[in-house]
This record gives structure tokens, sequence and C-alpha cells, in this order.
């Protein structure tokens, strides 16, 4: 799929910069998580936008967030136990989701982008315990999924800022915005286009740029 960057100067030289940082062999998937589910955007070698989809990173009949809610409100014990069938599942729909982007797209999957997780303590119990920890710790594990079924493909993990990547990128480029190269994107693969579709491609350019 090619996008038509022909329209104005600035989407043929925002085109030019982006295609020439993109030097490495092999696509790379941009990841904007939330809480159970994610959305995935693949970009080419070529800068060019491959693929886009929402994926679902939990069972429906587990919660989605359940150290910060469902275990405060449990037995320890209980509490693990409860957050490990949720762990188990969102590897078991991290596997599920890396393995149909690669049947989507042509080129071959280098690797993957992610939000930067937060420290933590080690264990689950030390997690539900700890007020901070308690509050991150749920968008760590579906991260965390993501990261171990990326690297048991062989592909590459790259960790980025969710609240400076746009920009980050666009200094790389040495370009003012990204937005034509958004607006392109967006009409290849029509709505819905968010700020997470733009966030995770942002995220699969910054590899490269």
């Amino acid at each position: 799929m090619d996008v038509d960057w022909t329209k104005t100067a600035a989407g043929r030289g925002s085109r030019e910069k982006v295609a020439a940082a993109m030097s490495r062999d092999g696509a790379i998937i941009g990841v904007s998580d939330h809480a159970g589910w994610a959305v995935l955007v693949t970009v080419a070698e070529d800068g060019i936008v491959l693929d886009s989809r929402r994926v679902e990173l939990v069972d429906a009949r587990l919660p989605s967030m359940p150290i910060h809610h469902e275990a405060q409100r449990l037995p320890l014990k209980q509490a693990v136990d409860l957050v490990e069938r949720v762990r188990l599942s969102a590897e078991q729909h991290a596997e599920r989701a890396l393995d149909a982007v690669p049947h989507a797209v042509a080129s071959p999957i280098r690797g993957i982008a992610l939000r930067e997780c937060p420290a933590l303590p080690p264990t689950i119990a030390e997690r539900i315990q700890n007020y901070r920890a308690s509050n991150v710790a749920d968008w760590v594990m579906y991260r965390m999924a993501l990261a171990h079924a990326a690297e048991s493909r062989g592909w590459s993990v790259h960790w980025y800022d969710a609240k400076t990547v746009i920009a980050a990128v666009c200094e790389a480029l040495h370009i003012a915005n990204l937005d034509t190269y958004f607006l392109e994107a967006r009409k290849s693969f029509g709505p819905p286009w968010t700020k997470d579709h733009k966030v995770a491609t942002a995220a699969a350019l910054g590899v490269r740029s």
C-alpha cells in the first residue's frame, strides 16, 4: 500500500526526510497501549504505514486492571492468583496479536516500539501493596507481555516516551511536524485515526530516526 505525498511541498519534504531515515530492512510495529487493549501500527522501511489495528490484550471475562482495582479488595493470596490469571491471559493475547501482523504485511517485522515502563517492586504481592506501583503495574504487565512475545520471535524491543515521541521524531528528521504524514496515513486506512495511532506511528518512526 502506497501513500500520495505529492499534494504539497510540505508533504514532499516530509516524505523525503522520513524515507531517508528508513535505512534498515524490515518493518517496525509501534504500540500505544491501554488497560487491556492496544493500537498497533506497522511502518515499513521506507516510512509507509502498512497496517493499523486495535488488539485486545485480555479475556473479556477477566478484569483489565486487577492490580489497581480488584486486587485491592481481596485477601493477598487471592489477589495474587487473580493477577497471575490476567498476566497469563495477557501473554496469550500478545502472542496472538503479534502472530497476526506478519500475515497482513509483506515486509518482515524486525522490531517493536513500546512505551517506557516505570520501575516496580519485583513481586506481584509487592506491587499490589505499594500504592504508587499499584497505579501503574497493570499497564506494565501488558507492555511486558508484548515485549516478551516480540523477543520470542527474535524481534528487537525499543522503548519510547509517549509525551515526547512525536516531537523527538520531528527534531530528528528536521521537520516542523508530521501532520501531512499522519493525514495521508489516515486517508489510506480510514477512521479511526486517533492520537493513539499517531503516537504508535511516531514510535515506529523513532526507532529509525
